[in-house]
């Protein structure tokens, strides 16, 4: 893989600790801010929501601005977003700044993605996809779980600063890596925009947008809330967190780098496997979370599974939008952020509920079930014949 496309990848793993990072520090922010952890949750779902607009936003106002410079200004701006977001004794402000925080983690994910694309050949586009989303599995092995850390024991704005000041060496690494000449997306020689927007009305590139945003819904409802699930449930330390974490995180990786070889050619095989075990997998953690060994092991799994059939179900989204090719990648930035959206919301209304902690992880299980239903009611769009198990 071309060395820019790791460049990209750490900036991909300052942006991907940052989202993931709140899983360990609602509770803080809960108590400093004097709000419900259910509230502080809504943290997660506001830069989602701040992500599903953004990506398309920025990536058609993007389409003829430097590459270079435009992933180096996103890249600033959220650092900028985090060292306000540091300081705030608001909540309201805080909210804002992670909007602002995932506006600029869109428009560099989107621009990311469609750059990441151009780089390999067109039948590399679920490697190279790998490659860069590996910056945000590695961000949930180390970057989370350091924050964690960090949080508990400087508090949870030292996590903040510590995003802010990642972000400078990611910022140096875009600037060094990628090269100035290529600075221009050609969009006159490329589709016009409505021409690309009009590539969502294509039933099989909605489908797989659909569905990789309920996969992704599924393990935002459940990793948001894992903090409550390890110190209330199992009955762990806090410090525990981390290595929950960390095992979600490696479990992701795992499953990235495993879908990465087969995304390009077999994704039916990804779909038709991970998918019924994911679905088995968030019900047995529910029941079993409160047992830390059994509670260890389906992380990890449930985190390699998420992360293997959403990764495939993205690099189909590059595929199904191979007429769009300045907005492809925000498309599929889109679709798992409207997941990411979505998910922490539907997992927050159940933790006032008789299942309690455990909620969210039945809110995955069932959002899973739901994803895996209209896959079976609609596999005609999906089935080898139409273009799925090899690239177009």
């Amino acid at each position: 893989m071309p060395f820019p496309l790791y460049l990209l990848a750490l900036a991909v793993f300052a942006m991907g600790t940052s989202e993931f990072m709140l899983a360990g520090l609602l509770p803080d922010i809960a108590s400093d801010l004097d709000v419900t952890v259910g509230t502080a949750g809504t943290l997660t779902s506001a830069f989602a929501v701040g992500m599903v607009v953004g990506a398309p936003l920025v990536a058609a106002l993007a389409r003829a601005w430097p590459r270079r410079s435009s992933l180096l200004g996103f890249i600033l701006a959220f650092a900028a977003a985090h060292a306000v977001g540091a300081t705030t004794a608001s909540f309201p402000v805080l909210f804002t700044t992670r909007v602002v925080a995932a506006l600029a983690n869109a428009g560099f994910l989107a621009v990311a993605l469609t750059a990441a694309a151009a780089l390999v050949p067109p039948d590399k586009k679920g490697r190279a996809l790998a490659v860069l989303l590996s910056g945000t599995t590695l961000a949930t092995v180390a970057g989370v779980p350091g924050g964690s850390v960090l949080g508990a024991l400087l508090g949870w704005r030292a996590t903040f600063w510590a995003v802010a000041a990642l972000c400078l060496p990611a910022a140096i690494g875009v600037l060094a890596g990628l090269p100035a000449h290529r600075v221009r997306i050609e969009t006159t020689d490329g589709p016009a925009l409505r021409t690309e927007l009009a590539q969502l009305t294509r039933p099989r590139l909605t489908l797989v947008m659909l569905l990789g945003a309920l996969v992704n819904a599924a393990t935002f409802a459940s990793f948001t809330f894992l903090a409550p699930v390890v110190t209330d449930t199992a009955g762990l330390d806090e410090l525990w967190i981390s290595v929950v974490l960390v095992l979600f995180g490696a479990g992701s990786f795992v499953g990235v780098t495993v879908a990465g070889r087969l995304s390009d050619r077999r994704p039916g095989l990804v779909v038709t496997v991970g998918g019924p075990l994911l679905l088995l997998g968030w019900p047995a953690l529910a029941l079993l979370a409160d047992e830390p060994a059994a509670l260890f092991l389906l992380v990890f799994a449930q985190g390699a599974l998420s992360f293997a059939l959403g990764s495939t179900l993205i690099t189909r989204v590059l595929y199904e939008a191979g007429g769009a090719p300045t907005m492809a990648g925000s498309y599929a930035t889109a679709a798992l952020n409207a997941g990411a959206a979505v998910g922490p919301l539907a997992a927050a209304t159940t933790l006032t509920t008789a299942a309690g902690d455990r909620g969210p992880l039945w809110t995955s299980g069932l959002l899973i079930a739901v994803a895996l239903l209209i896959a079976f009611l609609l596999r005609a769009a999906i089935t080898p014949d139409q273009g799925v198990e090899t690239p177009q």
